[in-house]
């Protein structure tokens, strides 16, 4: 089996709808409007860590007070509203998050998308000269600039330039851009295969077996790396593969570890390492 086959039969396997209730992509698309779903997407991608049940639970919570259309709500409100808004999360929290952040990011939304005047695409968009990465760390450093200065926050704002693998925003971006299953695609400017893997450690240890990478460290670098193996499968939308190999791990089916026999019956086991060892 060559890899482009392993992948794609793993994508069987993993793109069905009860793995992607388990994955945070799942509230924004509970929105019908493109920019209510931006702006879910903005808070969800970005408290996308620790345990999947309670930050599910978390982001829902987040979202609540803006009613049925957050990006309405965001646009209308003042700064009075936004205060209150603050009072009204107070006790919310999440991780390294707590409520004050979560109003500065829905704020920082709210500012990006007046000097716009559609959302963030035009933020982080690609331009002669100026790539993709450029771009979002100019937005990063701009950000550490306006926002305060909290531990949840500065968590939120790796800069790819630093050698950050920028998980959370890449995974932003994964949903914003394609236009494949399970993504949004909602940014129609964007070029997908500009987008670069959300490492996680999910998809560092089996993009490793797979020899995707043979780098140790999961930071920037190895997700670069990843990203240009995937894109000697699919060059226009390498990230295709990513929701089928986070989920291989996310759902307890990789081990993290050559086990076989039990590895046999997955779809990835041809070219994974551990498979081969055991034939």
């Amino acid at each position: 089996m060559d890899l482009k086959a392993g992948l794609e039969r793993i994508r069987a396997k993993y793109e069905r709808p009860d793995a992607l209730a388990m994955d945070p992509l799942s509230i924004p698309l509970r929105y019908r409007e493109d920019s209510d779903r931006e702006v879910a997407a903005w808070v969800a991608a970005h408290l996308a860590y620790g345990r999947v049940a309670p930050m599910l639970r978390a982001i829902a919570a987040a979202l609540e007070p803006l009613g049925p259309s957050p990006s309405g709500w965001l646009r209308r409100a003042k700064a009075g509203d936004l205060a209150d808004l603050g009072a009204g999360l107070a006790a919310w929290k999440w991780r390294f998050h707590t409520g004050p952040d979560l109003v500065a990011w829905l704020a920082a939304w709210q500012r990006l998308d007046a000097e716009s005047g559609q959302g963030l695409e035009a933020h982080l968009l690609p331009a002669p000269g100026v790539a993709a990465d450029a771009q979002l760390s100019a937005l990063v450093q701009r950000l550490r600039r306006e926002l305060p200065t909290s531990p949840g926050l500065r968590f939120s704002l790796p800069d790819p330039q630093a050698g950050s693998a920028c998980k959370r925003w890449r995974m932003f971006l994964r949903w914003m851009v394609r236009t494949g299953w399970p993504d949004l695609g909602l940014w129609r400017r964007y070029p997908a295969d500009a987008l670069v893997i959300p490492l996680d450690t999910h998809v560092a240890r089996v993009s490793r077996f797979i020899g995707l990478t043979h780098r140790a460290t999961p930071d920037g670098r190895m997700a670069q790396e990843i990203t240009s193996a995937l894109r000697s499968a699919d060059p226009g939308d390498p990230l295709k593969y990513d929701f089928a190999l986070s989920h291989l791990g996310i759902l307890g089916d990789c081990p993290g570890v050559r086990r076989l026999p039990g590895c046999r019956s997955c779809p990835l086991v041809g070219v994974c390492r551990a498979g081969k060892n055991g034939r």
